[in-house]
């Protein structure tokens, strides 16, 4: 009888240390598959950057041996559809950065507003429901927004501005600013909230009020991350496409005049990818050329936007 319970416990534990073989090996199996899983997904996002820089710079390469490096530069005519086209790019930069001031004229002081309110102001069950609620205007989606602008904004500024043409700069760079509001106010009063709460006790301690403990010590403290939130949101109000494609019309002039139509280099390029250029024309690749101009400003504010949120990063 002892001898059949030995036996048992012997099978017992052998049965246990194949059981735990083959879990550790299972594990081991997981262990090699899912880093890979994650290399090759991670890979998608380069593969996918490259390419598109890969045929930026094919179809650009094809345009700029047709027209001239320095006059697409400098021409401040951008007349792509007439007998004698004209190639210059600074009507189209013109429009699209007069949008993008008029927005964040709009987003930085409705933003930073709700930031500090958010940061030093609300209560933690009000900030639970208000910033939700906040982040929620940048689910909505754009094409609300377009007709927002075009039939509400509009009429409404035409009232106060009697002179102001249908299709205008003005509409979508109020209703681009709001849309980037939710950006400028979530970064910004995350950038607020990670200032040392003892530094803002101290200030108050030393009998400043909350208003001058947040400008004396809390904006410049979180300068850097507020910084970031504007050239994120501006760099995303130069790319937005559906808005001006609709409310702000399609001509392109250097004048900075926001009462008057304009076309930004995101609303060209959906002009010209509907079909309005023959394939293979100088008309055609000067679409690539925009998107190139377009990719070049997005690109370069994105970096500006990360290399001060790490320097931020750091700083706290």
């Amino acid at each position: 009888m002892a001898h059949n319970d030995k036996n048992q416990i012997t099978f017992s534990v052998q049965h246990l240390i194949e059981r735990n073989k083959k879990q550790r090996k299972k594990t081991q199996r997981i262990n090699r598959i899912v880093p890979l899983l994650l290399k090759i997904i991670a890979s998608v996002s380069i593969v996918t950057t490259l390419g598109i820089v890969f045929t930026l710079s094919n179809e650009t390469i094809m345009f700029f041996q047709k027209i001239s490096l320095y006059s697409f530069l400098t021409e401040k005519e951008w007349l792509p559809f007439f007998e004698d086209p004209k190639f210059g790019i600074v009507p189209l930069i013109c429009g699209t950065f007069l949008v993008t001031a008029l927005a964040m004229f709009v987003a930085i002081p409705i933003g930073l507003a709700c930031a500090v309110f958010l940061s030093e102001y609300a209560s933690n069950s009000a900030r639970k429901i208000l910033k939700p609620m906040l982040e929620l205007l940048a689910g909505i989606p754009t094409i609300v927004y377009c007709f927002f602008a075009l039939t509400i904004v509009t009429p409404l500024l035409q009232r106060i501005i009697p002179d102001l043409q249908f299709f205008n700069a003005i509409s979508p760079g109020i209703v681009i600013g709001f849309m980037m509001m939710p950006t400028v106010a979530s970064l910004s009063e995350d950038a607020m909230r990670s200032v040392a709460k003892g530094t803002k006790e101290a200030s108050l301690a030393l009998g400043a009020t909350r208003f001058e403990m947040v400008k004396q010590v809390v904006f410049p403290s979180a300068f850097t991350g507020i910084m970031a939130a504007i050239i994120l949101a501006a760099s995303r109000a130069i790319g937005e496409t559906m808005i001006v494609v609709i409310a702000a019309g399609s001509t392109p002039n250097v004048s900075l005049d926001p009462t008057h139509s304009i076309q930004t280099l995101t609303a060209y390029i959906v002009q010209v990818s509907l079909g309005d250029a023959p394939h293979g024309t100088v008309t055609y690749y000067s679409m690539y050329a925009v998107g190139a101009t377009l990719f070049m400003f997005t690109f370069i504010m994105n970096i500006i936007s990360q290399s001060i949120m790490r320097r931020f990063r750091r700083m706290t």
